[in-house]
């Protein structure tokens, strides 16, 4: 199982980023597959889930109404769609395949994450 995070760069406050997950060897509409970031001296937050079984997503409180998840299982891809961003969000987004899609925990395959820079 190996998932590719990508998308990330430098942007302004107040803009917007799409981060997109990839995968090899496995199907991502399979699994409840989500996003968590980790801060440079921070622990690591679960930031959003999108449910396998009916599409249902969930986030943090520190992101909702802002960040938006969806999948394209044609394209077997999973994006997160990041507007109004703030310095705060600045962190590496990993993608995962999450056990507890509605309480973002339970991570339990990522691969290389993606860094975002929010920063004027």
């Amino acid at each position: 199982v190996q998932l590719q995070a990508s998308g990330g760069g430098l942007v302004q406050p107040g803009g917007s980023l799409r981060l997109s997950c990839t995968a090899s060897g496995f199907t991502l509409a399979y699994y409840d597959i989500g996003w968590f970031r980790q801060a440079p001296g921070k622990e690591r937050e679960g930031a959003s889930c999108i449910s396998s079984s009916d599409g249902i997503t969930y986030y943090a409180d520190s992101v909702k109404g802002r960040f938006t998840a969806s999948r394209d299982n044609a394209k077997n891809t999973v994006y997160l769609q990041m507007n109004s961003l703030k310095p705060e969000d600045t962190a590496v987004y990993y993608c995962a395949t999450f056990r507890y899609c509605s309480s973002l925990d339970g991570m339990y395959s990522w691969g290389k994450g993606t860094l975002v820079t929010v920063s004027s």
